[in-house]
């Protein structure tokens, strides 16, 4: 039986460039322990580990359903950056 490590929630990541900010979307994940020692980060759509080919759909539709939604900052989140300080990131004009 594979054993859960850690869980994370579906959300952008911000990374700085030169211009402003890019955004990667990084889907729902749980990291599990497969019974072959591997630690596998697996998703909605990828329930596999890639070293022994162990099915871990069960233990990904058991954490990752039934959570709460989240709000439309964790999913827009660039509609709510630099709001609070004033600070304009994009170009002059």
């Amino acid at each position: 039986m594979a054993k859960v490590i850690e869980r994370a929630r579906a959300g952008y990541e911000a990374e700085y460039v030169v211009f402003g900010k890019v955004y990667k979307w990084r889907p729902e994940r749980v990291v599990v322990e497969c019974v072959c020692g591997e630690r596998v980060a697996l998703t909605p759509s990828y329930t596999a580990c890639e070293e022994c080919g162990a099915d871990h759909t069960g233990i990904v539709r058991k954490d990752l359903s039934g959570r709460p939604s989240q709000g439309d900052e964790d999913i827009h989140p660039w509609r709510y950056d630099d709001l609070e300080d004033g600070e304009n990131e994009g170009l002059p004009y």
